[in-house]
């Protein structure tokens, strides 16, 4: 479940010590107006951090601290050219150009010094999406948080003192060289480095850049010359509003991408429309843009953005892909089939989303042989990979509706094992259990689902299918009074059974509501009918 807040109501060390002492596996990501940064945590430490736009490279950061030079990253780029599926860290140490405790105090170092930076961040929002893992990075590590905590306060109070003097990166200063001269005064290492880059023209985030230095050190050192007077405030870089065109873009794009694949969809969604107002015709931005609203449901804002992206004579399959999808969702089976075919002549055949949608087509054609060809031919195509979640539930639902308990039973088992945190393959594996006569295992199923979603009436409903079974009715009535709280027309079953609770606890005239509700919904149910004229008959 997703933990979201304001930083003005929770500080971010606040924020780091629940998850630490929850154990939390998954991505923090932090936001404040156009600046956004992910701290990533298993099992309650922090293996990965990064702020996006911000030069964190391996390359670049092993160059700026002297233990590369530029020479060595150039050659290992090259060669990694030809090894795409080698780490860059990986051939940098494999090369001998340098140590593997060198290239892990240096990540180490910068993802400390990311975490320092987003302490100082005190307004913004914070959002935790559980199991979300940092992608192709070099190496990870394993710190606690609290042991970056007081060092972080430490820096906190000096950053409110710094930025009285520097309040943006945008700042360019110069020095008054006479008076530095005339001082005789002893300069900080850092101070030295800085003073021969401070030449009227350089803003903040330029010797940030330049020095490979971290923007807290940068920050002090600057500090400590304007308050010795030694430097003069000469004016400030460009505004965004006067950046050329491709770096807003990237920068907007940079930060939607950040925040879609955080689960921060409506912060991602604001992102891509200003890409798109800068630059109407990026297929790219409208792709995702249709992604975005998928991840909402809006099915139909959906179809249009990926519908969009396909007049693009270059888009790849995965867009007619997703188009497809979404006319799947919206009911439309003719038309997706036709744009899944395109897909797949696009190159999509070898594509396990591709396949599993051919799949799911079938299924709701009512062809189920074909439903079920078509997923176990998508099963080998994801590779190493699990299956999705996605698959697991259609390739389970088509073997159930084909009699094979035991097949859906196995793939369902296995489903929640790999996606633990997928409530709706709880809610299918309790579904079979209670067919097959294990009461007490799909009530711990359907417990477990909600665990998840708790929101999501049929984990309820099968709660309460399994208490029913198991004759635990008291229990059993306030499961499906959640059930249809959240879902008032569930199903006709789920009156029928909360009409025979009531008659057995005396309350006819509840029985007699519930049972009226199950004919509305099913107004063809002989057992609801028999069940109403008895009762009415009884009364009369």
């Amino acid at each position: 479940m997703a933990i979201r807040g304001s930083l003005k109501e929770a500080s971010l060390p606040d924020v780091l010590q629940l998850l630490a002492m929850g154990k939390k596996t998954g991505c923090l990501s932090v936001t404040h107006r156009s600046n956004f940064g992910s701290i990533y945590f298993d099992k309650g430490r922090i293996s990965y951090a990064s702020i996006v736009n911000r030069r964190d490279r391996i390359g670049d950061i092993l160059v700026k601290s002297g233990v590369l030079t530029q020479e060595q990253l150039d050659l290992a780029i090259a060669i990694q050219s030809r090894k795409r599926d080698t780490r860059l860290g990986e051939i940098l140490v494999g090369e001998g150009m340098l140590s593997r405790d060198d290239l892990h105090t240096q990540i180490r170092s910068q993802i400390e010094e990311a975490v320092y930076f987003l302490f100082t961040w005190t307004q913004g929002t914070f959002n935790f999406e559980a199991d979300i893992r940092p992608e192709e990075q070099d190496y990870l590590v394993a710190i606690n948080p609290e042991s970056l905590l007081l060092e972080g306060a430490r820096r906190v109070d000096e950053w409110s003192l710094i930025e009285k003097k520097i309040p943006s990166f945008d700042l360019v200063f110069e020095v008054d060289q006479a008076r530095l001269r005339q001082s005789g005064v002893a300069l900080t290492t850092e101070q030295e480095t800085i003073i021969t880059l401070l030449d009227g023209r350089r803003d903040v985030q330029a010797l940030i850049d330049e020095t490979g230095m971290v923007e807290f050190d940068v920050g002090k050192a600057l500090y400590g010359l304007a308050t010795a007077g030694f430097l003069h405030r000469v004016g400030k870089t460009k505004t965004v509003a006067e950046v050329a065109p491709d770096a807003r873009v990237d920068e907007h794009r940079n930060l939607g991408i950040a925040f879609f694949k955080t689960g921060m969809l409506d912060e991602a969604s604001r992102e891509f429309k200003r890409v798109l107002d800068l630059r109407a015709d990026d297929a790219h931005a409208r792709s995702v843009l249709g992604l975005v609203y998928a991840r909402q449901g809006r099915w139909e804002l959906a179809e249009g953005d990926f519908r969009t992206a396909t007049e693009s004579r270059t888009a790849p399959f995965a867009v007619h892909h997703n188009l497809a999808f979404a006319l799947e969702r919206l009911a439309r089976p003719a038309e997706a089939q036709r744009v899944l075919d395109e897909a797949r002549r696009r190159g999509g055949e070898s594509d396990p989303r591709v396949q599993t949608t051919v799949g799911v087509l079938a299924l709701q054609a009512g062809e189920l042989i074909e439903a079920d060809a078509a997923f176990m031919a998508a099963r080998p195509l994801f590779g190493k990979r699990p299956p999705s979640a996605v698959w697991f539930h259609y390739a389970a639902l088509t073997a159930a509706l084909n009699g094979q308990l035991d097949k859906a039973l196995a793939l369902l088992t296995e489903g929640v094992e790999l996606h633990p945190h997928a409530a709706p393959l709880h809610n299918n594996l309790a579904v079979v259990l209670e067919r097959k006569g294990k009461y007490a295992e799909a009530l711990a199923r359907a417990e477990a689902g909600i665990q998840e979603e708790p929101g999501l009436a049929p984990l309820h409903k099968n709660a309460g299918d399994a208490l029913y079974r198991s004759g635990r009715f008291d229990e059993a009535l306030e499961a499906y009074g959640r059930a249809i709280k959240f879902n008032d027309a569930l199903g006709p079953d789920v009156y029928l059974r909360l009409g025979n609770i009531r008659l057995k606890r005396g309350e006819r005239d509840e029985a007699l509501r519930c049972w009226e509700r199950a004919l509305e919904l099913d107004p063809g149910n002989e057992i609801v009918r028999t069940n109403l004229d008895a009762l009415r008959g009884r009364g009369g």
